[in-house]
């Protein structure tokens, strides 16, 4: 039989990939996209917004205990007519300057204590947005790189296909083969061709994504360098991890701050028994005028004092308040037992999902090595006339499908790892470095 085949090498794929996606632009780092993104993603924006506005908020909640100063101002005319004495009228002009400054003000002083732990959720808060956005950014960056490498895995499965395809009709034209291995040909070579058109959809999807999120057009990802090289997961206990965000996670940072926050909310309201104490004082001057008898003209005034207020009797609404502050710091303290098991929970799914991943990946790379011979040997197979065409489809799809798989599975991997140091809290931008030092330049 004149059969003849060739297996498409891995260099192939690589070399499809370069050819096929090739865009004027130059390609970009994963660092550089985030370093883009920090700049115009509406999401990060508004959480570095609301946290620069919570010192703000402290900053008027520290007024309570600084001295405060106040001017008033009047006047007013008035005009009588007496029988006797005729008409008579007077104005009246009266300004003043009052001054107060807190002594002693516990329940102010709680406030203030509360808005300051209350810049530590601020904080958490942006933290939080930070860390998703090194994750959406590098989801974005590897689904463009998976999308590409599953097109180039398709348009290679339909050109092996194609050659297929003419080898069947050949072999038909010649009377060595029946229709049955043209038609079969021709059912997989219609199937890929559906299957590159919804993987150009799909690359063209991904790609407006990852535009989107950085605020650029027509973004080009780094490729991996080749061979790749996993970095392994450090360190390599789930219960290390646990405990690292067990520390500093944002969620169990904000939730101990709402405790801390619902601590004091109830000695705020003990406070409420408490006395009050200013010191006080006024400058002030009153200028009459006028027809009528005895006015003074401008009289000036001044006093300084010490005033204190102390609630005796407030109808149960202080003890009720209590009551209330201690059940509301009772929620805040399951809150926080709930936010920590969550935390260790999703930590430690991350850290195992690395760890099978990382597992995949080896699998995946000696199912493609076992592919690649099982293809050689079909194809050797049907050139003896041992095996039939379908054989041969299968088998190359099978190792189409397996490289295609191995590369999702690597890049699973890397978004995983950082995935994991965010469920531990400990995702910067430094974590960046590491997985861009596995793209080629």
């Amino acid at each position: 039989m004149a059969r003849s085949f060739s297996v498409l090498p891995t260099a192939v794929l690589v070399a499809a990939l370069a050819t096929a996606f090739a865009a004027p632009a130059r390609a970009q780092s994963l660092q550089e996209l985030y370093d883009a993104a920090r700049n115009f993603d509406a999401v990060i924006l508004a959480a570095r917004a609301l946290a620069q506005s919570a010192e703000f908020r402290v900053e008027q909640t520290e007024a309570l205990a600084r001295p405060s100063a106040s001017a008033t101002a009047s006047a007013n005319a008035a005009r009588s007519d007496f029988p006797v004495l005729g008409q008579r009228s007077s104005s009246t002009v009266q300004g003043a300057l009052n001054g107060r400054y807190p002594l002693f003000n516990r329940a102010n002083g709680v406030t203030i204590e509360q808005a300051r732990r209350s810049l530590e959720t601020a904080k958490a808060d942006l933290d939080s947005a930070e860390q998703d956005l090194i994750v959406r950014v590098a989801q974005a960056y590897f689904d463009v790189l998976a999308a590409q490498d599953a097109l180039a895995t398709t348009q290679a499965s339909k050109k092996f296909i194609t050659e297929q395809l003419a080898s069947a009709r050949r072999n038909f034209e010649v009377g060595t083969a029946t229709i049955t291995d043209t038609r079969e040909a021709q059912a997989r070579f219609d199937l890929a061709t559906a299957q590159e058109i919804a993987a150009e959809n799909d690359l063209r999807t991904k790609r407006i994504a990852l535009d989107t999120l950085v605020g650029r057009t027509g973004v080009t990802p780094n490729l991996l360098k080749v061979p790749v090289l996993l970095p392994p997961t450090v360190p390599a206990n789930a219960e290390e991890w646990v405990t690292t965000a067990d520390t500093v996670h944002p969620t169990v940072r904000r939730s101990r701050v709402a405790l801390d926050v619902a601590t004091l909310e109830t000695e705020k309201a003990r406070a409420g028994n408490l006395p009050t104490v200013d010191a006080v004082a006024t400058v002030s001057g009153t200028d009459q005028r006028g027809s009528a008898v005895n006015l003074p003209g401008t009289t000036p005034g001044a006093s300084i004092g010490v005033q204190m207020n102390w609630p005796l009797y407030t109808g149960g609404s202080v003890q009720n308040r209590i009551k209330e502050t201690l059940l509301l710091e009772e929620k805040s303290r399951n809150d926080l037992a709930a936010a920590r098991r969550t935390v260790a929970q999703g930590t430690r799914v991350a850290y195992f999902g690395v760890l099978s991943g990382a597992a995949q990946v080896k699998a995946l790379e000696a199912a493609e090595a076992s592919s690649k011979l099982a293809l050689e040997a079909t194809q050797l197979g049907y050139r003896v006339g041992v095996r039939v065409n379908l054989d041969v489809l299968n088998s190359q799809s099978q190792l189409f499908t397996t490289q295609r798989d191995l590369a999702r599975a690597r890049y699973d991997v890397l978004i995983g790892t950082l995935r994991l140091r965010q469920a531990a809290g400990q995702l910067t931008p430094g974590d960046l470095l590491a997985v861009n030092a596995l793209l080629a330049p």
